[in-house]
């Protein structure tokens, strides 16, 4: 597994690589000069799970509101930099705890130096980040088009560059909205380099196209070893990042906790609104802390026996449903109250 040997870095007080957890990550879609509505989102990723957070500075003024942002949020906060080096080192100045850089865009490489200085006497980690859709030229040139082996080459380059200033506290990132070229690009680093790697599928869309891709590409690179850090990048509520990042990871293996809600595509046989009530039991059983799956039956004739491995469910019948624990019927309860039964029991076991 990639992951095991990667190089462990310190952002501010959580570690990625080495085999250490996948963290999640997100970005604020506020304008960070606005330090209030910058926490109060913050605030709302932290509730749902967001384990580092990432914020753009683009001005002077973006880059002196990062320190008031971290007094008041309880995850390391990432500064994202483009064409200018200066926001990189007020950033650091400011508190960052880490900062993200495309090193081709900010300038010179005595730009670069300086940078490289600030995050140095800080002990700041820097994320290399390269895009398909800012592939230099010759690069382009090169492999005749944008390509895998153009990206890899191209946040290797980036990489060299501050390795050469003798500093390798490093994240790369390498992201493409072609899931498959983005899945190659991340087979070919992996071999290449022993840094942590963030993954992700940029610009993958809105909530359904977006979560498709990064589930398609995510999951194929991070079951391979491969990513110690992860965002999904969906054009919406940044919270929907978190959930499906959770959702993916637990999927996959790669992480416990949480209530998982499994349910039926519903047929001919349901006789409840089963959509709008596991609408409403995924909504219910977000702040409920159990490692446990929950299935949401809409047949109460095959729901004991479809539910029978998750640990607790309800499954629907002709205005009533059935309790059932262990794939066990437990009782018969009212449509209506089929709910708040299910809550009642999960507040049970989750206080026993």
């Amino acid at each position: 597994m990639h992951r095991e040997h990667t190089k462990v870095i310190k952002i501010g007080d959580r570690v990625i690589g080495g085999g250490n957890p996948i963290l999640i990550q997100s970005m604020t879609n506020t304008r960070t000069e606005d330090v209030a509505a910058t926490v109060a989102q913050i605030h709302a990723l932290e509730r749902a799970g967001c384990e580092i957070i990432r914020v753009t500075v683009p001005t002077p003024e973006a880059a002196a509101a990062l320190g008031e942002i971290k007094k008041q949020i309880h995850i390391p906060l990432v500064a994202d930099i483009h064409f200018d080096y200066r926001m990189a080192i007020a950033s650091i100045e400011n508190g960052a705890d880490k900062i993200r850089i495309n090193p081709g865009n900010i300038g010179s490489r005595e730009k670069v130096a300086e940078v490289v200085s600030a995050a140095r006497e800080r002990s700041i980690p820097i994320r290399v980040g390269v895009n398909s859709g800012s592939l230099e030229k010759e690069l382009v040139e090169k492999y005749h088009g944008v390509t895998a082996e153009g990206i890899v080459e191209s946040a290797l380059d980036k990489v060299h560059i501050i390795e050469e200033l003798k500093y390798d506290n490093l994240v790369i990132s390498i992201k493409s909205s072609d899931v498959m070229m983005c899945i190659k690009a991340h087979e070919l680093l992996a071999k290449e380099t022993n840094y942590p790697l963030h993954v992700g599928i940029t610009e993958s869309g809105t909530l359904i196209s977006g979560n498709i891709k990064s589930a398609a590409g995510l999951g194929i690179i991070l079951y391979q070893g491969i990513g110690d850090t992860i965002r999904v990048s969906l054009t919406g509520d940044p919270v929907e990042e978190i959930k499906s990042a959770k959702l993916l990871l637990r999927t996959l293996g790669l992480r416990k906790g949480g209530v998982e809600v499994v349910s039926c595509p519903t047929c001919g046989r349901t006789k409840i609104d089963l959509i709008g009530l596991a609408n409403q039991v995924e909504a219910m059983v977000a702040d409920i802390d159990l490692d446990i799956k929950v299935a949401v039956m809409g047949c109460a004739v095959n729901g004991p026996g479809e539910a029978k491995e998750a640990d607790i469910g309800i499954a629907g019948g002709d205005g009533e449903g059935l309790l059932i624990k262990q794939g066990e019927i437990i009782k018969k309860v009212p449509e209506d109250k089929l709910l708040e039964t299910l809550r009642e029991e999960l507040l049970l076991m989750q206080n026993k």
